[in-house]
Parts: structure tokens; sequence; C-alpha cells
């Protein structure tokens, strides 16, 4: 079995090293990018199972991003995770409209992360009872 890849795009280097840390001990394959253009050219490039997008990068806001990815023939099938610092309550629903299959609020707590990174990567079944379900899109 290969390693799944993820793309991280995210301004920050904080942030980038973080989740590199974070991604490579639980198994992933990490690539990154510093900002929107970027990150539309890497996903071309390597085609990741799953893109990490910060909604504040320059050369394209995460927004911009989404929607490009979203309306790409090839690309439009990759699950988006936003992850962002930005106001939730004014940017997640537009994040979810535009494509992104979660909305995650700066600081994430690992376990978080991970839980809704695997549920898309590996298809984990939600779990009803538990109320999980809604935690990854309204997270």
């Amino acid at each position: 079995m290969s390693l799944k890849t993820i793309l991280v795009a995210d301004d920050d280097p904080d942030v980038r090293l973080s989740l590199n840390v974070r991604l490579k001990a639980n198994g992933y394959n990490v690539i990154f990018a510093s900002d929107g253009l970027t990150c539309i050219e890497e996903a071309q490039k390597h085609v990741p199972d799953l893109i990490i997008l910060d909604l504040g990068l320059s050369a394209g806001d995460g927004f911009s991003v989404l929607e490009w990815l979203k309306g790409s023939e090839s690309l439009f099938t990759i699950p988006v995770i936003v992850v962002s610092g930005r106001d939730r309550n004014a940017s997640r629903d537009r994040a979810l409209k535009a494509g992104a299959r979660a909305f995650l609020q700066k600081p994430v707590e690992n376990i978080h992360l991970l839980f809704v990174i695997q549920r898309f990567l590996e298809d984990v079944p939600p779990l009803a009872s538990s109320g999980v379900t809604s935690m990854a899109a309204q997270a």
C-alpha cells in the first residue's frame, strides 16, 4: 500500500512545519505550497489525495484556489479541508459552499485534524451515535 499524499497550502512556515511533523508521524507523504498559485501548480503536478488549505494565502487566496480546484476536470474530486484562523462564521459557509469537505478553525487539535483526514482518505464510516458525522463538516 502506498502512502497517501497530502498537499498543505499555508503561508505560515511554523504551521507548515507543525503539520509536516504531525502528518509524517502518522504515515502521510506531505508536499507544501506557501501561496495560492503554488498550491494550484503542486496540485496539478502531484495530484494529491487530500489538500489542507488555508484561506489567507497570497497569489490567490484560499477561496479562489478552492474555486479553481473544484472547477478543474482532473482535480475536482480531491477532498479539501480548509484550516483557517479567519472568522469562522463568515468563512465556514462560504468554504463549504465552494466545495470544501470540512472547515477547521485554527488552532486545530491534532486528534481532530487526523480524524477528519482519515475520514476522507480512508472512507471511515461516520459514527451516527456520537455526532461525528456533523463534526467534520462543522468543525
